[in-house]
């Protein structure tokens, strides 16, 4: 597999949004952001999604070879039973990144580590059932919050009242957005998505400007740009 590919397979235009998740999850449970464990964390949640990205490719090689034929695997560009064992691997991959930044934070990893296979185990079943399925959007949403879930799980032991709510004003976002990204093929406008996925940031930057952060969370707004710039470069869709 070579790196453009594994890029495109990834949508690593898309991690920005993924990092803002960790950055607002861990201002809502009161984690310096400043803490070397978060590095860790933003990390891991990379991982993850990168991985979630790659199976749902592999999971969707018969679909996209009649809908998407120019995505890697339908293309010929890669086997999919290379992104198989590349997705699971990095899923495994940041179950232990996130282990050890537990082990080292709270002395213990199994909060941080259950929230993670919970997220594991959401994207697995998102990237198998999710063609046909009416559930998927909340299947989506359901992996975002889980981010939030186990990054304050990971930091702090604990998910508390700010994390969950905002997980909810997220959640309620993330399934407005797979609803409209399900229609993309029927004549949805792509790039309306590919905006939809950036405003995440947004979404995330306003959670942390509750909290007073206002640089962190311009720095949200900072992410959002480069989501959308980062799009023109590898399609987040």
């Amino acid at each position: 597999m070579t790196l453009a590919v594994a890029l495109r397979l990834g949508r690593v235009s898309n991690l920005p949004t993924v990092w803002t998740n960790v950055l607002a999850a861990a201002a809502l449970a009161g984690v310096s952001l400043a803490s070397p464990a978060l590095g860790a964390v933003v990390l891991a949640c990379s991982v993850f999604y990168v991985g979630g990205m790659f199976l749902n490719d592999a999971f969707d090689r018969e679909s996209d070879a009649r809908e998407r034929p120019e995505r890697p695997i339908p293309a010929g560009l890669v086997p999919a039973h290379e992104v198989f064992g590349a997705g699971y691997g990095l899923l495994a991959t940041g179950l232990a990144i996130i282990a050890v930044t537990g082990t080292a934070a709270l002395g213990t990893a199994l909060p941080g580590v259950a929230a993670a296979v919970a997220l594991a185990a959401g994207i697995v079943l998102y990237d198998v059932r999710h063609k046909g399925n009416p559930l998927a959007p909340l299947l989506m949403g359901v992996c975002r919050v889980l981010v939030y879930v186990t990054t304050a799980a990971t930091l702090t032991g604990t998910v508390g009242v700010a994390v969950v709510g905002w997980a909810v004003v997220l959640f309620a976002y993330l399934v407005g957005l797979t609803a409209v990204a399900r229609h993309a093929t029927l004549g949805a406008r792509p790039g309306l998505v590919a905006r939809l996925i950036a405003g995440i940031a947004l979404v995330d930057g306003l959670a942390i400007a509750g909290t007073g952060q206002l640089g962190a969370a311009a720095a949200c707004v900072v992410a959002f740009g480069l989501t959308l710039a980062l799009q023109r470069w590898v399609s987040g869709t």
